[in-house]
């Protein structure tokens, strides 16, 4: 009986081991095949920028493409369950005699189907990328061409866009200097209100001591108020003229 159970256990493994190499010679075949479409994909991708044909070649190679590494996916995915079933081969009792042909058997089959996961990531992930870019410029390629073939209308629009634009940036350094300007005279009332305000409190003592002139200074300042006043009215009007004015 247990010689029966070793004959078994040992027709087990020799069928993982021979669909094991049959996916890696398929993978190996397939992989070069990819490889080969791929760098056909980079090498005529000026050609296709150019070509009025460009969008159909793309989409034919796509179609082969990317079925292809559907397809390849699909073999890697079985000969990792392959090397899993050898793994738990391996921790049988069975596998105990031969434990060291088997784990080096083993071990091969996992660097071979790494070496094959990491080359088809490789070339996946080039393709991948030229496609994208491919894309783009495509992309790119029908903007210009759109912009090119557009309507007398949509040049017309374009340049009344452009007149709007320049319109508003004017408007917008009108504004600064505007601004600029008020803060200048902002900054000049200021000082000369300082100025008035030290005078007043001179004049002010001035007067507490000499009594004769105090209704002169309450002249004064009514005069000064009322120039104020004046002052004032005159800067908000010639403000609110330059602001519509500008936005005029």
């Amino acid at each position: 009986m247990s010689t029966t159970n070793m004959a078994t256990s040992s027709n087990y493994w020799e069928d993982l081991r021979k669909q094991a190499r049959q996916l890696e010679n398929e993978l190996d075949l397939k992989l070069v095949s990819f490889s080969k479409l791929c760098t056909g994909y980079s090498s005529s991708q000026e050609q296709r920028s150019r070509d009025s044909r460009s969008d159909s070649f793309g989409s034919s190679q796509d179609g082969v493409l990317v079925p292809m590494t559907t397809e390849l996916e699909q073999l890697l995915a079985k000969l990792t369950v392959t090397n899993d079933k050898m793994a738990e081969y391996t921790n049988s009792p069975g596998a105990s005699h031969h434990n060291a042909a088997v784990m080096h058997t083993l071990q091969r089959h996992r660097d071979i189907l790494k070496d094959y996961t990491h080359e088809f990531q490789k070339t996946k992930s080039n393709f991948f990328s030229l496609r994208e870019r491919e894309d783009l410029l495509g992309s790119v390629h029908r903007d210009i061409e759109s912009y090119k073939n557009s309507t007398g209308v949509n040049n017309r629009r374009a340049e009344l866009f452009l007149k709007e634009h320049e319109h508003l940036r004017n408007s917008d350094s009108l504004i600064d200097n505007a601004i600029s300007i008020a803060m200048a005279t902002k900054e000049n009332i200021t000082f000369q209100r300082g100025m008035l305000k030290s005078i007043q409190t001179r004049v002010t003592t001035l007067a507490n001591r000499f009594p004769a002139i105090n209704s002169l200074i309450q002249k004064i300042n009514l005069r000064k108020r009322r120039d104020s006043l004046i002052l004032g009215g005159v800067i908000g009007v010639c403000t609110i003229l330059l602001l519509l004015y500008t936005f005029h």
